[in-house]
């Protein structure tokens, strides 16, 4: 090979458009999570997950990026938890040296009608859903602000925007995320961070697909494209927005039309 075929191939190599970069994903174990800890991995960042009790499915995450030539950590810690949450973050710090990329994507479900909806079942899914969102971004933000460059994307819901039968619990914690980004995004635009809120609709994680058959079409018949969103298609979205400079604010709508 010549100097000058050499010169062609160096050209040839593709950037990875997040390579450098050190992201976050809370809930980084499973489902959409996990599809978007290898997707920026995939795009050359850094990814540290956490997870609460699964070990196993958080190391078979990692494993999978290491494989595919990626780096990764996985870190026990509660996202509800203040005291665990900034362990987690400093440990990222301690091994990577930076955060530029935080997803709050930890969520859980505790569906029941008001009427019956305890208030350890309220509770539960705040606490997860939406103080955790208070804990990450409260133990990143300075470290942002001092580089003067972030970003941060909550992963949402449709049912935050329009609601959903005996998830008034979640509908509140997930319109709450919208609502925090938006005030979020306006204090810290001039800094150099951007925040942004991704709202999956009905997709396709093992969840949605033990629902009963009969239900799950009726689902999908509602749904303008008829079909189920993917993982993947929510990890599209949030590398999207972990590469733009000049969108803050903004709730992106990954639902296949069913909520505009």
């Amino acid at each position: 090979m010549t100097a000058q075929d050499v010169k062609v191939a160096e050209k040839t190599v593709a950037v990875k458009p997040l390579e450098g970069k050190v992201a976050i994903v809370t809930g980084g174990s499973r489902g959409i999570g996990a599809s978007i800890a290898k997707e920026l991995a995939s795009q050359g960042a850094q990814v540290a997950i956490n997870y609460q009790s699964r070990s196993d499915a958080a190391d078979a995450v990692v494993k999978e990026i290491e494989e595919n030539g990626g780096s990764s950590v996985a870190v026990q810690a509660d996202v509800s938890s203040a005291a665990d949450i900034a362990k987690f973050i400093e440990e990222v710090k301690n091994k990577y040296g930076k955060i530029d990329i935080l997803v709050n994507n930890a969520g859980i479900t505790r569906d029941r009608t008001f009427r019956r909806l305890s208030e350890e079942e309220w509770n539960d899914v705040i606490n997860v859903n939406l103080n955790s969102v208070y804990n990450t971004t409260s133990a990143v933000i300075n470290h942002m602000l001092e580089n003067k460059s972030g970003r941060i994307i909550n992963i949402s819901s449709i049912i935050g925007q329009a609601g959903g039968f005996g998830q008034t619990n979640y509908a509140a914690a997930k319109a709450g995320m919208i609502g925090f980004t938006k005030s979020l995004a306006l204090e810290t635009a001039r800094n150099g961070i951007t925040v942004n809120a991704v709202c999956p609709g009905f997709i396709g994680t093992e969840m949605v697909q033990a629902m009963p058959e009969d239900v799950l079409a009726k689902v999908v018949s509602k749904v303008p494209m008829q079909r189920l969103g993917t993982p993947e298609e929510i990890a599209e979205a949030v590398v999207f927005l972990a590469q733009a400079d000049y969108i803050t604010g903004q709730t992106i709508n990954v639902n296949g039309g069913l909520y505009m």
